[in-house]
């Protein structure tokens, strides 16, 4: 999978082995929809509101969905729906645009000012990453 703009290309079908390290390491924010939120609590068939209560967090005008500390401390904190027993996102068919896109995010962009130093992260972070 290629993305104009970057490159470097994708290979989605490698989510599956790498352990879902683009969901947890340092804090950050997975930003998200009123309309994703929907999505996932009737994914989780849970209340909108209790979805909200539980896993979301207002930051400014925007939302974001709450970090917990993962419990090996090596791997830092991770995004509430990840499942550390299984290395994998426990919404994963419905997850934010935000994740669906990685790694085709600005700050691996070719325009980005540190894209030398981000892609270096990246390859090392994700081994779907084709250069």
């Amino acid at each position: 999978m290629r993305k104009v703009g970057f490159d470097f290309s994708f290979d989605p079908s490698k989510c599956a082995e790498c352990g879902g390290k683009c969901c947890y390491g340092e804090s950050g924010y997975v930003f998200l929809k009123i309309e994703e939120i929907a999505l996932i609590a009737e994914f989780l068939n849970i209340p909108f509101e209790d979805m909200c209560l539980r896993y979301i967090r207002k930051v400014g005008y925007r939302f974001s969905l709450i970090e917990k500390t993962c419990n090996n401390k090596y791997m830092g904190v991770g995004c509430v729906f990840f499942n550390e027993d299984s290395m994998c996102c426990d919404i994963y068919p419905v997850r934010p645009k935000q994740c669906q896109s990685f790694p085709f995010w600005d700050s691996y962009a070719d325009s980005h000012k540190n894209k030398d130093k981000n892609k270096k992260e990246l390859i090392g972070r994700c081994i779907g990453v084709i250069t």
